[in-house]
């Protein structure tokens, strides 16, 4: 008792969890002539390993600034049949990353782009790829502070560095020549280095009124289609959907 005291300690001091957890299982294997001791010894490896990887990701995930959790098997496909669902499952293989394509979702209010970006980036995070969430408003915000304290240098850097930047609800108000230029430089900086996915509730002819320039809006446009995934997503507004249901179901109570 002793001794498994002391292994028990030495494990908690080295911060091994699950194979604590799991250890006195095993030798009770062991000790059965039902596990060699290699073998009990294997699965406890493993099994902290596995226990690593999850905390790992789980890390990545939280880091990522992701505004919900929502996994692509969220996504109620039958709901927007308009979607092509074989297209969204390839680019949550990842294969997009390798290419340095980048992804817009373009369609109306409530249709799930968020949703579907969301759900791209946790993959992205989980299998450890630099991922963050934020913004189109919140994007503009900080780097136009930035730029009046001195310091926008820095912050381009930390949206320049991330693999997988995802910029949500672009379009839902114009911005100023300032913000513009400084939306332009971040584009630029990240053109064919790294992946960037994109919302907008604004076709692209009309990203000329959000930027207040045709000549900047075609300057973003050309390096965000160049490697470029596009996913029009033309159907009902889930939140509709979801204000329908609750309406019924108040109805017949």
């Amino acid at each position: 008792m002793a001794s498994y005291n002391k292994l028990i300690n030495g494990l908690t001091a080295l911060g091994i969890h699950k194979m604590q957890e799991h250890l006195e299982l095993h030798i009770d294997m062991v000790n059965k002539g039902q596990k060699s001791f290699s073998e009990a010894l294997e699965e406890l490896v493993e099994l902290e390993q596995r226990n690593n990887q999850i905390r790992a990701e789980n890390a990545c995930v939280k880091t990522a600034n992701f505004p919900f959790i929502k996994t692509m098997d969220d996504f109620d496909f039958a709901f927007q049949p308009g979607i092509n669902k074989k297209e969204l499952l390839e680019l949550n293989t990842l294969g997009f990353i390798d290419q340095m394509k980048n992804i817009l979702f373009v369609g109306s209010s409530g249709v799930g782009k968020t949703h579907l970006a969301t759900a791209i980036g946790i993959t992205c995070a989980r299998a450890r790829y630099s991922t963050y969430f934020v913004s189109f408003e919140t994007l503009i915000n900080q780097l136009k502070k930035a730029h009046v304290e001195n310091r926008l240098e820095s912050r381009m850097k930390f949206f320049a560095k991330y693999k997988i930047l995802i910029i949500d609800e672009l379009g839902y108000m114009p911005i100023d020549a300032d913000a513009a230029n400084l939306f332009f430089q971040l584009v630029a900086r990240r053109y064919e280095k790294h992946c960037t996915i994109i919302t907008t509730n604004s076709p692209f002819s009309k990203w000329s009124e959000i930027f207040g320039s045709a000549t900047l809006a075609n300057a973003v446009l050309d390096r965000l289609l160049h490697h470029s995934e596009v996913i029009s997503i033309k159907g009902p507004s889930y939140r509709l959907k979801e204000k329908r249901a609750l309406l019924e179901a108040q109805a017949e109570e």
